[in-house]
């Protein structure tokens, strides 16, 4: 069996997962990146989109969408999410209507000048497609 490590997923509304697992796959700034037990130190910046926990003596991964944050690794990991949400609980008529929403949005402005919220709907849409993403599986076929 392989080594697992303490991992807690922290909402601001609530503590969204607690557990012992072997392996977790988030979302960076730099990229997708995976942690294992006795993983170096680390503090990251998450980016939104789709974390993978393979819990601790199962084969299978639990996937969830993830918008933002941080991580802090150390002999645990401590992961702070701006919104965390496992794939059974996505709405996902509400999740494509804000991905059309957010196309909608940004094809009519082409150019605008406030870039303030050209990303805000930029993230809109990066969010609602990794919530669609996660919904149908996660890109690892879940």
């Amino acid at each position: 069996m392989a080594k697992s490590f303490k991992l807690s997923v922290i909402t601001p509304s609530k503590i969204f997962y607690e557990g012992d697992v072997e392996l977790l796959v988030v979302p960076t700034l730099e990229g997708e990146e995976g942690f294992m037990a006795n993983h170096s130190w680390a503090t990251k910046l998450l980016n939104v989109g789709e974390m993978a926990v393979q819990e601790a003596g199962k084969s299978d991964f639990r996937i969830a969408s993830i918008a933002g944050g941080f991580i802090d690794v150390k002999d645990s990991v401590i992961l702070y999410a701006d919104h965390a949400e496992w794939a059974e609980e996505i709405d996902k008529q509400r999740a494509q209507k804000d991905k059309e929403f957010a196309e909608e949005w940004l094809s009519k402005n082409k150019g605008e000048k406030d870039e303030y919220s050209v990303r805000r709907a930029e993230v809109a849409l990066k969010k609602a497609i990794s919530r669609l993403n996660v919904a149908n599986g996660g890109r690892r076929g879940i």
